[in-house]
């Protein structure tokens, strides 16, 4: 791993890496926060996945989420949203598609199934590397925004026992029923919509082996909270099948950082609660 910079923050360190990936066939970067408890012992870690456009920086830079961090003795990584460098024809057109976009899904539909493994990169590869380079436990928590809220949500309910806990801020919930998971799935999974309820957190929970409770904080003047989100969708489908699940609906709160900024401290002590 190239360490690209080492930030130190509320007593903890803040650090940036690029690393050859083998689910991604090219360079990776993510972003790790240690906290101070890390100089002495064994961390948990919670795995964040931010949304479209962003890269590993956004979080770590606009979530405040350090000061909290800190005091629990929890470390967050961060990875990057999609591979970067690969220039495919139509990868950097698009907000919702191609480059930042990886939608956390793995591509069967060339040429990006050649380097676009994100759930691989996520689920496997990157807690891997950093249980093997870092003072921290094999306790997990995963959380995430937007599209990284689908992506924390498929990521828990695919792999039962792997995380403690999951939460997201205003996730896709059911990409399969909205139009930016439609041009995704279609992009990097292919026209078998059956094949897509395999990546959508709503398909997912009635046949979840693990009842893991859902933590999703969704804003009320969120613009995109009717034609995308839809999270009366993940509400409905966690009532019909018993799965538990907190769904907070904010008043006058909308997508950006500023939403997160202002519930990140609750999302961190719920997450350092079942860790511990």
């Amino acid at each position: 791993m190239e360490l690209l910079s080492n930030t130190k923050s509320f007593g903890g360190w803040l650090k940036r890496y690029r690393h050859e990936s083998l689910s991604v066939r090219g360079e990776m970067t993510f972003a790790i926060y240690l906290p101070p408890q890390a100089e002495t012992q064994k961390v948990p870690v919670l795995y964040w996945l931010s949304g479209l456009t962003c890269t590993d920086e956004n979080f770590m830079q606009k979530a405040g989420a350090f000061r909290k961090a800190a005091e629990l003795g929890l470390a967050i990584v961060c990875p990057d949203t999609s591979p970067r460098g690969t220039d495919y024809p139509g990868e950097h057109e698009s907000y919702d598609f191609g480059s930042g976009a990886g939608f956390y899904v793995n591509a069967e539909v060339a040429p990006y199934s050649n380097t676009y493994h994100m759930y691989d990169y996520v689920v496997q590869e990157l807690p891997h590397l950093v249980e093997t380079h870092f003072p921290v436990t094999d306790q997990r928590a995963i959380s995430g925004h937007s599209m990284g809220g689908h992506g924390a949500l498929i990521c828990a309910l695919k792999n039962p026992g792997k995380y403690q806990s999951v939460s997201a801020f205003a996730p896709i919930t059911n990409p399969t029923q909205c139009p930016w998971g439609e041009k995704a799935f279609a992009g990097y999974l292919g026209e078998d919509r059956k094949a897509w309820k395999e990546w959508d957190a709503t398909c997912l929970i009635e046949k979840a082996e693990e009842r893991l409770p859902l933590f999703i904080d969704q804003g009320e003047a969120d613009n995109f909270l009717v034609e995308q989100l839809k999270p009366e969708a993940i509400e409905a489908a966690c009532e019909s099948a018993g799965h538990p699940i907190t769904l907070r609906r904010q008043p006058g709160y909308d997508h950006s950082y500023f939403f997160i900024a202002s519930f990140i401290d609750e999302h961190l002590e719920f997450h350092s609660k079942a860790l511990s």
